[in-house]
């Protein structure tokens, strides 16, 4: 499984990074502007700047609606290093953006994915990932992983390359689900990641055990 942190703050995807377990990013203009990001050219250097932290897929988003605006904005970005993936949201245009921008090479990330038959588009349309929200699936009252465990079937029954990158990520246990129902990504944040590491006996055995190295060496 792929650990992508949802952020775009510098100093969480470097310390994500020195841990040695990150393979990408993926970010969007609400998390640019939550760390004060905000111009056209100061999004696309903060995407270079990422690119630069990461060997791995950094998903950047476009902001129109329309395919025109969303072949030219994709272009773009994908332009700008060879780590971008372009992210384009499930909309009808978007799947016709999708399947364009993938005859062109270029790899695509549909976001925005609530139902399987949105994922069953954007797969047939060539997207390299398609991004279910189970956290905002499960503020509705709705098993966000249920919904991952329907495209995992879809996918395999039809052997698409799409990789099914779980999104919406909140807590450790969300990672552990999506692990087990067989999500090729997880993308949240970095607290979550964290957190994996986190248990009380890990703690109590490592207090005991370095307790007693300080009593034998008295």
């Amino acid at each position: 499984m792929k650990f992508f942190i949802d952020t775009a703050n510098l100093n969480d995807i470097r310390e994500a990074n020195d841990l040695g377990i990150l393979d990408g990013v993926t970010t969007n203009p609400s998390l640019m502007a939550k760390e004060g990001i905000t111009g056209a050219e100061n999004i696309l250097q903060h995407y270079v700047d990422i690119c630069n932290i990461v060997d791995g897929d950094v998903s950047a988003e476009v902001n129109s609606v329309d395919f025109e605006g969303m072949i030219k904005e994709g272009v773009a970005l994908a332009a700008l290093h060879k780590n971008i993936v372009v992210k384009i949201p499930m909309i009808l245009e978007g799947i016709k953006a999708i399947k364009y921008l993938s005859g062109k090479g270029i790899r695509t990330n549909c976001t925005l994915i609530f139902s399987s038959g949105q994922a069953l588009l954007a797969a047939k349309a060539g997207a390299t990932y398609v991004s279910p929200f189970i956290g905002r699936l499960d503020d509705i009252s709705t098993n966000g992983l249920d919904l991952i465990a329907q495209i995992r079937l879809i996918f395999d029954n039809y052997a698409y390359n799409t990789e099914i990158l779980a999104a919406s990520v909140r807590h450790p246990m969300h990672i552990i689900n999506c692990a087990e129902i067989g999500a090729d990504v997880m993308t949240g944040p970095l607290s979550a990641i964290k957190a994996l590491a986190k248990h009380p006996l890990t703690d109590l055995g490592l207090q005991q055990f370095l307790a007693d190295f300080a009593a034998g060496n008295k």
